[in-house]
């Protein structure tokens, strides 16, 4: 079964998560699924922008529990190759041609807000929360950490990265991880405002543009650095209370460091 649903009309692709029995949770199929539909985008000239939307309560609530049982038992062979493909994905959305827009219907936890920090422009429903969670479990949010830090600023990340703090929407938007936030009701409307301005710009205009921000920006996301984040992320999860905080996690108990 298909974790995404994907459409194009009118020039605007629109990739859906559709797990929200797991909050719309990543695995390593979801992973490949993203993918390989961003890089499949960057290679149709039909497309003038993607929307990433969800369905469900929560927009993407991190890895997947499952897929966490996995990892448990992971080399620190296997961490690097299975951070790796997660990279991959986070790179190909933010390395996408085309203009993307992220639709967060609901809450973003960990991993997920890897997924609205690539992305170019982000609405939010006033109701969603966001938690860079993973000191809770032992890890860090390496992989992730060049576009999220990016996006909110190295000052918002040193505070929501070390205490793990659920945050609201309008904090989001405060620290610029979020461009606007709106009631439920006025979500597709927003969507829709940007998507008719893209429209009306000029592809190659848009594509250039893209490359521009992204040359000029702070720091390039290259190879080096993603290799840097891939290492941190395998290290970390290796490492003892790594392998406790996931596991405290899964087993529904503090970790043993907890006060």
């Amino acid at each position: 079964m298909t974790a995404l649903t994907v459409s194009l009309q009118d020039g605007v692709q629109t990739l859906t998560l559709s797990r929200p029995d797991v909050r719309n949770a990543f695995n390593d199929e979801v992973i490949a699924e993203l993918k390989n539909a961003f890089i499949a985008v960057a290679q149709n000239p039909l497309v003038r922008c993607v929307v990433l939307a969800a369905e469900g309560p929560a927009f993407c609530a991190g890895a997947d529990l499952n897929w966490m049982r996995r990892m448990a038992d992971y080399t620190h062979a296997e961490n690097l190759a299975d951070a790796g493909e997660l990279a991959a994905m986070l790179k190909a959305i933010y390395t996408c041609p085309q203009p993307t827009i992220a639709r967060v219907q609901g809450d973003v936890y960990a991993g997920g807000l890897g997924l609205v920090a690539a992305c170019d422009m982000v609405v939010s429903v006033d109701t969603a929360h966001f938690c860079l969670s993973e000191v809770k479990l032992g890890l860090i949010p390496a992989t992730i950490s060049p576009y999220v830090i990016r996006a909110m600023g190295a000052r918002a990340a040193h505070r929501y990265f070390l205490t793990a703090e659920r945050f609201d929407a309008h904090e989001a938007h405060r620290v610029g991880l979020v461009h606007e936030v709106v009631p439920p009701d006025a979500l597709d409307s927003q969507v829709d405002e940007w998507v008719q301005a893209l429209l009306k710009a000029s592809p190659n205009a848009l594509r250039a543009c893209k490359k521009l921000l992204q040359d000029v920006a702070e720091r390039e996301i290259n190879d080096p650095l993603i290799r840097q984040t891939i290492e941190g992320i395998a290290d970390i999860r290796a490492s003892s209370e790594g392998k406790e905080g996931v596991q405290s996690f899964l087993q529904k108990r503090k970790p043993q460091w907890s006060v």
